[in-house]
């Protein structure tokens, strides 16, 4: 058994016209959000073998809203490939995964990051795949338990979400 956790960046600025799309940082908003979310990684005792991030500004700051919240990354790994990023392109990045990591976070930009966790994960009773197949807002986490042994097995309906968190959903967010 394998897990994936995936994580849309917090909302971003549009106030300056002058930086391009990757520089975009956090606003206010996505900074509460970001900390929120930090908080509640903290309250689970999340720990992640190996976390894969975007290096645009607003991954780049959501992590570090994550921090500010009190939840700490053992260790981030940016690569320049998830900002633009195919869902085909994530899924590779997923199965190249060492097989002595357990847990996996990815650090992104949607629509691809909810159309990944579509793909991978079967229709369930508790209707999570249905709220992101909804919507999958700015800050939000999907968990996504994987019935693999191997990364490199990872494949359509493989998994199921477990868990969707949306920002609005955590106190002081």
């Amino acid at each position: 058994m394998r897990s994936l956790t995936l994580l849309r960046h917090a909302k971003s600025s549009w106030d300056d016209d002058s930086l391009d799309d990757f520089h975009r940082p956090l606003n206010d908003r996505g900074r509460r959000s970001a900390a929120a979310m930090g908080r509640h990684l903290k309250a689970r005792g999340a720990k992640f073998g190996l976390i894969l991030a975007s290096p645009a500004q607003r991954v780049v700051e959501t992590l570090d809203g994550l921090a500010e919240g009190g939840w700490k990354a053992k260790s981030v790994k940016f690569d320049p490939a998830i900002y633009h990023a195919s869902t085909n392109d994530l899924l590779e990045l997923v199965r190249s995964t060492p097989n002595d990591i357990q847990r996996l976070m990815l650090v992104g930009h949607n629509p691809v990051l909810g159309l990944l966790a579509l793909q991978l994960t079967e229709e369930d009773a508790g209707g999570l795949r249905a709220s992101v197949s909804q919507k999958y807002p700015t800050g939000a986490l999907a968990e996504i338990e994987l019935d693999v042994e191997r990364w490199d097995e990872v494949g359509p309906q493989c998994g199921r979400l477990t868990d969707f968190t949306v920002p609005r959903s955590l106190p002081e967010a």
